[in-house]
């Protein structure tokens, strides 16, 4: 927890779910809360308008989003380029990422306020899609996202395998021949990878997990990288394949396209106001699997 008796978040930014109305009151008592408190800014605004967030982030020292772990990710990727820290409040079904409850928020606030809180900073991975060019000449840049759960590189919409190489470092690994391939972040490990059959990793660790969906005899091992680690992908298919991030954007890949996967140059953070143990807890909660 912190030693400092004052709370440095005097510009807060609110971030409500567009399609959940009951987020949109809380954001509005929220908001009246901060400035009865003493709070100098607020402000409040839809987590999927993401051109205004971004021009107000510069001005904000803290962002409170109210939704499931979509808006989080959402939040996530904006707010790291800015290093603005996050602070959940769980409102949808499973919130791995949220911190308080919509029904007991007030007292968690508070507690912020006070300045009884820690900050839990989590690695992001960022994909680059390269365009082979003809003539020997240098690979272009298609795309470019960063993502704080997982890259896949999948089938698209044809129920039919790809085959996906891999190589670490300019190293190559193995082609996969499955239904796609996970690259996954320690946060991501509670998500896809997860049911995928991969390892669960404490989210602190600045790890990156290779995970086949359905292999097809081969590899069907999950490869766990340290961060720094350069992975690159090509998919081998008669058929549009598919690029997702986050599970939130899409982009169509084909043989000639390269996916180059590195460590984010940004990192999510987080605000906890409970115990640094917190984790496994949630964990087995979520999977019901405590006594």
């Amino acid at each position: 927890m912190t030693d400092d008796a004052s709370c440095p978040f005097q510009r807060i930014g609110i971030l409500h779910h567009p399609r959940k109305p009951e987020s949109l009151d809380l954001a509005s008592q929220m908001e009246q809360f901060l400035r009865s408190a003493g709070v100098n800014e607020t402000w409040r605004h839809s987590a999927w308008d993401a051109e205004v967030i971004k021009s107000r982030l510069p001005d904000t020292d803290l962002l409170i989003t109210l939704g499931g772990d979509g808006t989080m990710l959402r939040a996530a990727r904006l707010g790291a380029a800015s290093n603005v820290p996050m602070l959940g409040v769980k409102m949808g079904r499973l919130g791995f990422l949220a911190e308080i409850f919509p029904q007991d928020w007030s007292s968690p606030l508070e507690k912020l306020l006070e300045g009884d809180y820690w900050i839990e900073e989590r690695l992001m991975v960022r994909a680059i899609v390269e365009k082979a060019a003809s003539n020997g000449a240098e690979r272009t840049v298609r795309c470019t996202f960063d993502a704080l759960n997982d890259v896949v590189l999948s089938r698209g919409s044809l129920a039919r395998i790809v085959r996906v190489s891999a190589s670490l470092d300019d190293g190559y690994l193995t082609t996969y021949t499955c239904d796609g391939l996970i690259v996954s972040t320690a946060t991501g490990s509670t998500a896809y990878a997860l049911a995928a059959g991969g390892p669960i990793l404490p989210p602190e660790l600045r790890n990156i997990l290779v995970i086949p969906v359905a292999p097809h005899m081969s590899m069907d091992r999950a490869v766990v990288l340290s961060e720094g680690t350069e992975v690159r992908l090509r998919v081998y298919s008669d058929h549009s394949a598919m690029l997702t991030v986050d599970g939130q954007f899409e982009v169509e890949v084909d043989d000639s396209d390269e996916i180059v996967v590195d460590s984010s140059p940004y990192q999510a953070r987080f605000i906890r106001l409970r115990p640094r143990s917190y984790f496994y807890q949630t964990l087995m909660d979520k999977l019901k699997l405590s006594a």
